[in-house]
């Protein structure tokens, strides 16, 4: 049985529009880990007309700062990891408020990894599995729709932070969080560190790494 005639058994019909809903969660999620680093800190603090910290942070203590809280996000260190940091003065660098937020950031973070790992682990079974069992050009197929249904999807949400972010930022948080944990003063740590220019900045760039991967498959795929 060749790759074309093994493609059109339902079976693999079924594992193939799976695949094109991996593809969208791949991207999207690996996009995501790669702005887990300190290099997209150091890029966005970087941008032009970054709003500066006007309770005093300078460049340089914000990315130290901010690169121990998401050192937080990524170890498997408790709250205390966080709790027991201090200014030159004595005083917490978080209040508790902040604190109970970052527990639920992490929570979501390492979530948001797993699924990650769980999806690029399929896409290569199913890879090795279109290989082995003679249905290449189904997976193939898969692929690319995955790549055009990234563009669809990521496409529209980048349309809606450009046009209302504040009502997305908003949205965001009511999935993945209890209504009233997530906002803070202006004084306070997380947001002298992440203000809003920083979260629009990053689903632009997490939305722009996915569109880019989403066309690279539909286009590169696509049947000759």
């Amino acid at each position: 049985m060749n790759s074309i005639e093994a493609g059109t058994r339902p079976v693999y019909q079924l594992l193939s529009w799976l695949l094109t809903i991996l593809v969208p969660v791949g991207l999207v999620l690996t996009a995501v880990r790669l702005l887990l680093t300190p290099a997209f800190v150091h890029f966005e603090y970087r941008t032009p007309n970054f709003p500066r910290d006007f309770f005093g942070f300078s460049r340089e203590e914000r990315l130290y700062w901010s690169q121990i809280a998401l050192d937080y996000l990524l170890n498997d260190e408790g709250i205390d990891f966080l709790a027991d940091l201090r200014f030159p003065d004595g005083s917490p660098v978080y209040n508790e408020r902040e604190l109970v937020h970052m527990v639920d950031v992490k929570n979501v973070v390492q979530a948001v990894l797993r699924v990650w790992y769980v999806s690029l682990a399929g896409l290569l079974v199913l890879g090795l599995w279109a290989w082995r069992g003679g249905w290449l050009e189904g997976y193939r197929q898969g692929l690319a729709r995955g790549g055009w249904f990234t563009l669809l999807v990521v496409g529209t949400v980048i349309l809606f932070v450009l046009v209302g972010f504040g009502f997305f930022f908003v949205l965001f948080h009511g999935v993945f969080f209890d209504p009233g944990t997530w906002t803070f003063q202006f004084s306070d740590t997380l947001i002298r560190l992440f203000p809003e220019r920083f979260w629009r900045d990053a689903f632009l760039v997490i939305g722009s790494i996915s569109v880019l991967g989403g066309l690279a498959l539909a286009l590169g795929l696509r049947r000759k």
